[in-house]
């Protein structure tokens, strides 16, 4: 599978380029490094808090006798928060700045995770887990984009997928707390939840140590610091400064632009693919250590198989690494999503350990590779000006099926023409539906990024 590279828009011979070319051209240095090491530790320990909700449930369920419908909102109120975070929080960083928001955000969902772990009852727990969702909505299209801004051009695909691989460590980080914690004594959930104050601590880190955006410092009129941020990156990869032309006018401005004519089929299309990955992601991985738990009747046993099942995100993370700029974000994105559909099929209909665990990693390890690439293509399709408010509104519209899949998967299993087959065969149409749904979207492998 091949797809044609966009061309990468070159300034006149003799003009000077742009801050964004100037950037664009760089090689990949040790400032590129940190910038991924430093957002991608705040994102693993995003999705440790993620991951580790799944085990918490297993534990609550049982020490607070949760109802069914109990246990859907507790997974939930988090989605709920998730999905205003990341419709707001896209807005407010192309207000505000990436950096800044991305901060603020870790701050508000530690905080709340850390207090999580001193609560006694339900009412309280749900508020919190809101708060959580709220902070981690908000966050996740906040980094990719202060990541895709500063990358390479010819790379910067690749290294938005490495970004994205911090989520497998921070679910690896969930699954071994929920291993060796969780499960242990009456508090071992509290234990486990207190560790959610690292992000908060971490964020002091984020907003002293990452640069800005200099597309966006740009944009805000604040041309002098975008420079340094600039030369910063050139200095690293040894280039001598170059004057700068000024960016383009923005072809949009605000949420309302999403839907001028130029991007109106591009914010349908990622829409859609938001939806429905996050219908079947979060259907299928919440629920995973329950359903194990269920079928394997142990369950130590059955976290040690999630742990496994997520060790499976790595390998799927590095093929997707290095097939998005071989093959194209939107090839690579839908052989992911056809893998991913399989995969749930036959998880279905697994009923050994054996096949559970096979069926779990190949989900495993196709799914997150989808969603390697999903990040990469969201904030590429959009001009600076509301790229940040088009990946969050994707990412916001993407949680209501977050929202939904919490209730479905129990309502589903229970029911007398449902089951766990049913369950995983919905899962699968919804992940060829998202595979179509790719090919709504432009291929920016190879193109700098738009104004």
């Amino acid at each position: 599978m091949s797809s044609t590279p966009a061309v990468a828009t070159v300034p006149s011979k003799g003009a000077d380029p742009t801050r964004l070319e100037r950037l664009g051209r760089l090689p990949f240095t040790r400032r590129h490094g940190r910038l991924v090491l430093g957002s991608g530790a705040g994102w693993a320990l995003d999705a440790m808090d993620v991951g580790l909700i799944s085990f918490v449930l297993v534990v609550l369920s049982k020490q607070w006798e949760l109802t069914p419908a109990e246990k859907s909102w507790t997974v939930a109120i988090g989605f709920i928060g998730m999905a205003i975070g990341a419709t707001f929080g896209g807005a407010l960083a192309d207000r505000f700045g990436r950096r800044t928001v991305f901060a603020l955000t870790m701050l508000v969902y530690g905080l709340a995770t850390g207090a999580s772990a001193l609560v006694g009852g339900l009412a309280l727990f749900l508020v919190l887990r809101f708060f959580v969702g709220l902070g981690l909505g908000a966050e996740l299209p906040v980094a990719s984009t202060l990541v895709s801004e500063l990358s390479p051009t010819r790379l910067r695909g690749r290294i938005v997928v490495a970004l994205e691989s911090f989520w497998a460590v921070g679910w690896i980080l969930a699954a071994l707390i929920g291993f060796f914690v969780v499960p242990h004594g009456e508090n071992g959930w509290r234990w486990g939840l207190a560790l959610g104050l690292l992000p908060a601590l971490y964020a002091i880190v984020v907003r002293l140590g990452l640069p800005e955006s200099a597309l966006w410092l740009e944009r805000r009129g604040r041309v002098d610091e975008a420079e340094k941020v600039v030369r910063s990156f050139e200095q690293s990869a040894g280039v001598e400064p170059q004057a700068s032309r000024p960016l383009p006018p923005p072809s949009a401005s605000g949420p309302a632009g999403l839907w001028t004519s130029a991007l109106r089929v591009r914010t349908l299309g990622i829409w859609v693919v938001w939806f429905f990955v996050n219908l079947s992601y979060y259907g299928a991985f919440i629920w995973i250590p329950t359903i194990l738990d269920e079928r394997l009747s142990a369950m130590t046993k059955s976290f040690e198989y999630t742990l496994i099942i997520t060790l499976a995100q790595l390998p799927g993370y590095a093929v997707a690494a290095v097939l998005i700029e071989l093959w194209g974000r939107r090839s690579t994105l839908a052989t992911f999503l056809v893998g991913s559909a399989v995969s749930a099929w036959f998880f279905g209909q697994a009923t050994t350990g054996t096949e559970l665990l096979t069926a779990g990693c190949a989900l495993s390890f196709f799914n997150l590779g989808a969603w390697g690439a999903l990040y990469a293509i969201t904030p590429e399709i959009y001009p600076t000006s509301v790229r940040g408010a088009g990946a969050g509104a994707a990412a916001g519209f993407g949680r209501i099926a977050s929202i939904i899949a919490p209730f479905a998967v129990p309502f589903v299993l229970a029911a007398s023409w449902g089951g766990q087959g049913v369950v995983f065969t919905i899962f699968a149409a919804s992940f060829l539906l998202a595979a179509a749904a790719a090919f709504l979207l432009p291929e920016r492998r190879g193109a700098q990024l738009t104004e």
